[in-house]
């Protein structure tokens, strides 16, 4: 299914359903496209929103994870979102801690799936290669455990990205402020309940850096699914929609804690 993307003022976004809300926050070479199982399944019980995040469109001086925060503020400030579920995917995940650490009022969860914030291997060694679509081919399938995957139709997305110079300067700006922006230490001062699924198998940020997560966020919860990389909620939707609805089912109650 597709879903109409809105626009308001300078946002556009998907915004499906009815309740509390669930934002979701999409990774680097990610897209809308990534949550269609996890909006089909939300939007009968949550107003499921997903912000196009400005990846390649903010200025070079903001392009880093700050400036997408920033973003993301002002994009719940004038949408007048409140009691919100975050979640963020790898990049995605980075921006919806940055967000919580400094404006935690609006929020009631924490979702986060293969996110950077305390280690990522990126595009390993080496950055995008213009011109080299198997280059892009091999990376794309290293996002998951099954590299068949890594469709046509996702590899051409992300070729087409990788194939313009500026926006490989952006890329490796967004990457390079990823690395810099260690949340080890700020970790402790999250309050919110927060589920944390991670891919056994996820090279990118391994399954050690969902399990440092754990032990760093005071009232965490972690998640491993077998056989799954750094994408769950494309590579097994239905694990993933299981776990996040059992979370959020204990939410309902006032004095729910996990």
């Amino acid at each position: 299914m597709t879903y109409d993307i809105k626009q308001d003022g300078k946002f556009k976004f998907i915004e499906e359903g009815q309740g509390e809300t669930l934002m979701l926050l999409h990774g680097l070479f990610g897209a809308l496209s990534n949550f269609k199982d996890l909006i089909e399944h939300f939007r009968h019980s949550h107003k499921v929103v997903v912000p196009l995040l400005p990846l390649l469109e903010l200025d070079l001086l903001h392009t880093s994870v700050s400036g997408l925060e920033k973003f993301v503020q002002k994009f719940i400030e004038h949408r007048k979102y409140d009691q919100i579920h975050l979640m963020g995917n790898s990049l995605g995940g980075h921006v919806a801690l940055v967000h919580i650490l400094k404006n935690p009022e609006k929020v009631k969860s924490l979702i986060l799936t293969g996110s950077s914030g305390l280690f990522e291997n990126g595009m390993g060694d080496t950055y995008p290669k213009r011109g080299d679509k198997e280059y892009i081919r091999n990376k794309t399938a290293l996002t998951f455990y099954d590299p068949a995957l890594a469709t046509d139709d996702l590899v051409n997305e992300v070729f087409e990205i990788t194939n313009n110079r500026l926006k490989v300067i952006k890329i490796i700006a967004l990457a390079k402020s990823a690395i810099r922006n260690n949340l080890g230490d700020e970790l402790k001062h999250i309050k919110q309940p927060t589920c944390l699924i991670w891919g056994n198998n996820d090279t990118i940020t391994p399954p050690f850096v969902g399990k440092e997560f754990n032990n760093l966020i005071p009232n965490s919860e972690l998640h491993l699914i077998d056989k799954c990389g750094h994408a769950p909620m494309m590579e097994v939707p239905e694990a993933f929609n299981r776990i996040l609805e059992d979370f959020l089912a204990k939410l309902k109650s006032p004095a729910a804690t996990v």
